[in-house]
């Protein structure tokens, strides 16, 4: 399996602040091939690139995303938190990180963020972005909101989707066609070999996460994991050149 995908997790994240811009080059810049991100939306509609529901933790402000405009939390810090030299960073929008993105062949795994808040439209709004740039066949749309994806489905049975869980599901290869989604983004210790061969012969591939460890790499590459979520795509790239890939 030469052709794992190296999915930088947040970005770079494990040494730049994540969901940034400087993380997200930076993931290339170690040979990244896939990046996941996460998006909520603003009280006024637009799309941004962030984790957390709330601004608190990697912002510095006191708000939920839903909760705030656009023109608010466009300024804010998002870069300190993580080291004063990315003093200048900005939560991106998605916009911004489909602009780095498009000129590169590489894979986009947008996770909506709507297992707390529903964030009415915000299937359509990814899509419809996602169509602008001409990117649907890079891009997979992962959620814990299961319904979520079969929404995105409904509306774009062309872009492949990923069903993120963390435990114990039985047969999810079964629940993964249930949906018609082409991905399991398991959390990894939900990952046997055993399973992703059976996925596979199902056509379900596993992008199991956030798999750190060198040694944990290569024992998901030899069991065939399709890609890989982690926090160091540097420590991946290293265990795939090592393998010759």
């Amino acid at each position: 399996m030469h052709n794992t995908i190296n999915i930088a997790h947040r970005g770079a994240s494990g040494c730049c602040p994540e969901n940034t811009l400087a993380a997200f080059q930076k993931a290339l810049d170690l040979g990244a091939t896939g990046i996941e991100t996460d998006v909520q939306m603003t009280k006024d509609g637009r799309l941004v690139v962030i984790h957390d529901e709330s601004l608190a933790r990697t912002a510095g402000l006191n708000k939920l995303v839903k909760d705030t405009d656009y023109d608010e939390l466009a300024p804010l810090d998002a870069g300190s938190w993580f080291a004063p030299a990315f003093h200048s960073e900005r939560i991106p929008t998605l916009e911004q990180l489909l602009d780095l993105l498009q000129p590169t062949e590489t894979i986009l795994n947008i996770e909506l963020k709507n297992g707390i808040f529903p964030y009415e439209g915000m299937e359509e709004r990814v899509i419809a972005l996602v169509r602008s740039y001409t990117m649907e066949e890079r891009i997979i749309i992962s959620s814990f909101n299961h319904y979520s994806l079969v929404r995105c489905k409904q509306l774009a049975p062309d872009i492949r989707t990923g069903i993120l869980y963390m435990e114990g599901l039985y047969r999810p290869w079964e629940y993964a066609a249930s949906l018609k989604a082409e991905a399991l983004h398991a959390y990894k210790y939900a990952v046997t070999p055993e399973w992703i061969a059976e996925a596979a012969a199902h056509g379900i591939a596993y992008h199991p996460f956030t798999v750190n460890d060198a040694a944990e790499m290569e024992r998901l590459i030899n069991a065939g994991a399709a890609g890989i979520i982690t926090d160091f795509p540097d420590r991946l790239t290293e265990v795939l050149a090592r393998r010759g890939a």
